[in-house]
């Protein structure tokens, strides 16, 4: 049988579209560059961070291992001035590794911030990991244009990026590869100071947002951990799997259109500068400029030690294994962690905005309360998380978790507009758990970018910092009121059921025997959807 298509067809027009569409999507990357590796610019007393943080790199003279120093910044407006104000200060490099920037205020304040860092001579170097740059493109070719400056991709996808839709159909045409994402956060100055913990360079990261903001942390950090963080980023930097954007998205307009282009999608009018900060933050501690502008820096001093997965984790057998470091000896991240868990003594508190224990994860914990060990983990609700199918996934657990007696706290927006603490600060926006945190014996602090989920464990490449601190462990329960719950529900078991019940910790007294806040339309919803979405891929 002969089948003939007529061109005036709708249907042919787009049978024709979306063949073009695949065949486009098939095609391969270029073949991996074979330029020679570029690595960090060596921290220098040359420049004025690298003097500011001398004392943190020196040796102490009964030969024990120097201390790094470190500062917490768990507010938002404290977290992206450290930002801006290190782009500012620094004279000779800049490396910035991220999962997300927003095509939005925060996100181009920050590239046209590197863009003036480059002019005064400045090296940048900006690693994305290539999942959310739709529609970034121009703006990032812009950038690149500008001498000093190289913009590489994680992963990228080779065609198909003018829109999320191309995009769509090249992940699906593609999946095993794409579905691997760099999901670390890094930011390097100098050499000589870094930031790393959970947050993206995007609006609701640092209160920005209209609608959605999240609860975050960042550490800000000098001293040795900084020279492992360092070179984590070569080694991501020079990955066979990361491209120079130049090799994927070839400009079609002359340098000087490019960068005319780059000034109007960053024009103060689009990328404003963020209100001024507080004299001081939460723990008293001026802001990171008035620090700097004084020649101080009082950081917490504690043993610290970076970690990475590497790049190629998931993407070929046997290649996952951490590529640093000084954190114990398991292959990845995710098993690093659980290694040091079990080290435990007296109590792990875990915050994570996704959580999926697994079948593995709920043996450890039983093994650790059979130990006497207390475990807490904050989490957050179905009404307020922004990926509800790894909410339904963690739900699986829930009872098997309070049935152990794992203290188990859910964030609401509804109980943060009820907190006297908290409203204020989120005003009429939703308020949302995004950051990733570990406290063992509330001596011992892991932060990053790692969730504590299958996704992270397995598929995602993940970055962490373990600090050995008494002191910075005291300061994130003040931050976190870990002792003191606000803006949270308790989740506890009905007694002699397995029907969990949330408690509010408004005041009200509040009880409810049904998720708080989500309608039953939403539960049916998702609860159809969970049956088609493996969990291992949340």
């Amino acid at each position: 049988m002969r089948i003939v298509f007529h061109c005036g067809s709708s249907l042919w027009r787009w049978s024709f579209a979306l063949g073009v569409l695949l065949l486009n999507a098939c095609a391969g990357l270029p073949a991996p560059s074979t330029a020679p590796p570029v690595h960090a610019i060596a921290v220098s007393t040359t420049t004025e961070l690298g003097r500011l943080t001398a004392p943190y790199r020196a040796e102490p003279p009964d030969g024990s291992t120097a201390l790094s120093g470190i500062r917490a910044l768990p507010q938002p407006e404290f977290a992206l001035d450290a930002r801006l104000q290190l782009i500012r200060r620094a004279q000779s490099s800049l490396d910035l590794q991220y999962y997300l920037l927003g095509n939005d205020k925060t996100g181009k304040l920050i590239l046209r911030e590197l863009r003036n860092a480059a002019l005064r001579g400045v090296r940048v170097r900006l690693l994305l990991d290539d999942f959310y740059t739709g529609g970034l493109d121009p703006m990032l070719l812009g950038l690149a244009s500008y001498p000093n400056v190289e913009v590489r991709l994680f992963n990228p996808f080779a065609s198909g990026r003018e829109s999320m839709a191309t995009r769509w159909i090249s992940f699906a045409s593609e999946f095993r590869r794409l579905n691997h994402r760099m999901h670390n956060k890094l930011f390097v100055a100098d050499g000589a100071m870094a930031i790393a913990g959970g947050r993206n360079l995007a609006d609701e990261y640092f209160l920005r947002g209209a609608g959605d903001n999240f609860i975050d942390l960042d550490l800000m950090m000098a001293g040795s951990v900084v020279t492992e963080l360092s070179a984590l980023f070569d080694t991501y930097w020079n990955s066979e799997v990361v491209y120079s954007l130049a090799r994927i998205a070839v400009p079609h307009a002359s340098r000087e259109q490019l960068r005319a282009n780059f000034d109007v999608l960053t024009a103060p009018s689009s990328a404003p500068e963020p209100a001024p900060v507080p004299d001081a933050d939460m723990f008293g501690d001026a802001p990171i400029g008035v620090a700097l502008a004084q020649g101080r820096l009082d950081l917490i001093r504690a043993s610290a030690q970076a970690a990475a997965d590497s790049p190629l984790k998931a993407l070929d057998e046997g290649s996952g294994s951490s590529i640093t470091g000084r954190f114990s000896t398991p292959q990845t991240l995710a098993e690093r962690t659980h290694a040091l868990f079990d080290s435990a003594r007296s109590d792990i508190v875990v915050i994570s905005p996704y959580f999926i224990p697994g079948d593995a994860g709920l043996a450890q914990m039983r093994q650790l309360r059979d130990r006497g060990v207390s475990m807490t983990v904050g989490t957050n609700s179905l009404a307020d998380t922004d990926e509800p199918l790894v909410n339904i996934n963690y739900n699986n657990y829930r009872v098997a978790m309070l049935k152990l007696g794992v203290e188990l706290y859910e964030v609401s927006s509804a109980q943060i507009k009820r907190s006297l603490n908290l409203r204020k600060t989120f005003a009429q926006s939703r308020g949302r758990l995004h950051a990733k945190l570990a406290l063992i014996d509330r001596e011992s602090v892991l932060v990053g970018s790692m969730n504590f989920d299958p996704r992270s464990a397995r598929l995602n490449t993940e970055l962490g910092v373990r600090v050995q601190s008494f002191e910075l462990a005291h300061q994130l329960i003040e931050a976190f009121q870990i002792d003191e719950a606000q803006g949270v529900y308790r989740l506890a078991l009905k007694p002699g059921t397995d029907q969990v019940q949330w408690f509010s910790t408004d005041g009200t007294g509040d009880v409810f025997n049904d998720e708080p806040e989500a309608s039953m339309i939403v539960r049916l919803k998702l609860l159809f959807f969970s049956w088609f979405v493996p969990s291992d891929l949340l």
